[in-house]
């Protein structure tokens, strides 16, 4: 007889059942849709509208007025829509637009991931916008959900031709990594196929269950790391070889930026490097990572179920030899690379064939009012293409050299030409959208974000750093979707006004930051980084970096343990 118990497995998450029974993401939704009797949808329906880029959300700031009332919450969806690799036409761009306009708040947002968002859209007006975004083929299919999601791409203008090879390359990853349910086009596009082929009922790669959590893969070309890799659970590397053509990419496994407060089981991770793959084995490899993660990756726990803790717990050498089984042949060992930031290039940057792309500064990447009517002109000329960038920016790119007269007229005539005018702290700085929509934002960010900067843009003058670039980024809660911890200053909300504060993260995006201090209020963040400014101002080696710094005079000491992340302190959302 044996001396320990058969342990019973762990039960799955409820959500894998739901995912299982849902008849490939159909599960309610058009029923929910069509019930006029509230502004939302079930809790259900909502977990499977994420896979159809949607999310069911309310205006927090209404929340106890309305309660008071007797009234509904005020709700509203937001849809994210698929732009792979960030480019776009200016005919998707008007498109975007006028959505904006006639369906939601009147604002764009450009995310982090290189996507749009429209916010405000209202039920009865969800299907018709998401069937307009198809008409200019774009989508939101998996632009939330558990499946692989929008995949991004450095845009570098300046070396244009690895540029092409990558976003094509990363197209294609993206194309294959796309779940082949008939529910999309079923729910809100009326079986109407507006580019491709019939799409199959049937999911060959993620099976009737998906995968455990949200993927993500991102395309980088060094020096610039603006997708921050190291971040995504699949990463691709660009290498040039010696007559500066694409090489092949060093392919990246197991980022992630998001943690639980005071669960110290989880934690932000950077990738590690898996090894070398040549371009025309790139979909291949995207491929059989995702299926080691589907088959793999924790259904029990969804704290636990992104592929960055699959990789911690097998180990890379694991990983690595069971994406080769899968393949069927060997990674080569990683090339050299080298990152020297993960900013954007504001203003003019010329292209090597004689065109030129111009990077708009958009706050937050937040288009709006006299921003959003500039862009608007200028997409109505433009002949080349936009990217949005991974720092919630817009580069007009491919602009001839006889319309950029024109173009840069209308950049000057509306004012969008005045980023030489912010400091390096300005535009170096990024949040999430946070409150009033976000259901899981503890504090406030894309809203408070700014007013902290103007503040402390006195303090950067009064210390002489104006034009020091310097990465601050701000999130409401701790899911990490502005990559905070990748931030030299990074702030991460607590409870309502009070933020954990992170030093210490590389400018180029290869070291996680460190908990500084917890639960500052929003009133003592400016006393507490004034002096650190001008400490770094006097003591700073040659070249050195914030980040840097505060790792090399002791403000804060990684450990490359999930204590870096984490305090004992409870959390609290407001209502």
């Amino acid at each position: 007889m044996s001396d320990t118990l058969d342990v019973p497995p762990a039960p799955l998450h409820k959500n894998e059942h739901l995912k299982a029974e849902s008849r490939f993401l159909r599960g309610h939704i058009r029923q929910d849709l069509d019930d006029a009797s509230t502004g939302t949808i079930s809790e259900d329906s909502a977990q499977l509208t994420k896979f159809h880029g949607v999310y069911p959300q309310d205006d927090r700031d209404l929340r106890a007025q309305r309660r008071k009332e007797g009234k509904e919450r005020a709700y509203s969806f937001m849809a994210r829509i698929r732009v792979p690799g960030g480019v776009c036409t200016p005919a998707q761009w008007l498109t975007m637009d006028s959505l904006a306009e006639s369906h939601g708040n009147g604002t764009l947002k450009l995310t982090n991931r290189q996507a749009f968002q429209l916010h405000g859209v209202i039920k009865s007006k969800l299907r018709s916008t998401i069937r307009e975004v198809n008409r200019a083929l774009l989508d939101t299919l998996a632009a939330c959900g558990d499946v692989n999601r929008n995949v991004m791409c450095n845009p570098n203008p300046y070396l244009s031709r690895l540029h092409a090879e990558t976003l094509e390359i990363a197209r294609l990853v993206a194309t294959r990594l796309l779940p082949k349910t008939r529910a999309y086009h079923e729910l809100w596009v009326d079986d109407s196929l507006v580019a491709g082929g019939e799409p199959e009922d049937e999911e060959p790669l993620y099976g009737q269950t998906y995968l455990p959590r949200k993927f993500k893969t991102a395309f980088a070309i060094p020096p610039s790391n603006d997708v921050d890799v190291f971040a995504n659970d699949l990463g691709f590397i660009a290498i040039v070889n010696d007559q500066g053509g694409l090489a092949g990419f060093d392919v990246t496994v197991g980022g992630g930026m998001g943690m639980s407060h005071n669960q110290t089981a989880t934690h932000p991770r950077l990738a590690d490097v898996l090894g070398f793959c040549t371009p025309d084995q790139v979909v291949d490899v995207a491929e059989k990572i995702v299926t080691v993660q589907r088959d793999f990756g924790d259904r029990t726990d969804r704290k636990h179920a992104r592929f960055k803790y699959t990789v911690e717990d097998r180990g890379l050498v694991w990983i690595r030899r069971e994406v080769e089984r899968r393949l069927g042949w060997e990674l080569g060992s990683p090339r050299r690379f080298e990152f020297t930031s993960t900013g954007d290039r504001y203003g003019w940057t010329e292209g090597p064939n004689g065109d030129a792309h111009f990077t708009v500064f958009i706050e937050n990447g937040r288009v709006k009012d006299a921003t959003k009517a500039a862009l608007r002109e200028i997409a109505k000329v433009h002949t080349g293409d936009f990217r949005l960038t991974a720092n919630q920016h817009l580069m007009i790119a491919s602009v001839t050299p006889q319309a950029r007269p024109l173009i840069d007229s209308l950049l000057v005539q509306h004012g969008l030409d005045h980023a030489h005018n912010a400091t390096g702290l300005r535009l170096n700085a990024m949040a999430c959208v946070a409150l009033p929509t976000c259901g899981l934002a503890l504090a406030e960010s894309e809203r408070y974000l700014p007013e902290l900067v103007t503040e402390l843009d006195a303090e950067v003058e009064a210390a002489g750093l104006r034009d020091d670039a310097i990465v601050i980024r701000m999130t409401g809660c701790p899911n990490g979707c502005g990559r905070p911890f990748l931030a030299e200053i990074g702030f991460v909300g607590k409870a309502p006004g009070k933020y954990n504060m992170y030093l210490g993260a590389a400018f180029n995006g290869s070291r996680l930051n460190c908990l500084y201090k917890t639960s500052v209020p929003s009133h003592e963040i400016v006393g507490i980084v004034r002096p650190l400014l001008r400490r770094y101002a006097g003591e700073r080696l040659p070249g050195e970096r914030f980040g840097d710094f505060a790792i090399r005079v002791g403000l804060v000491r990684p450990t490359g343990t999930g204590a870096d992340f984490h305090d004992a302190e409870p959390t609290a959302a407001p209502a």
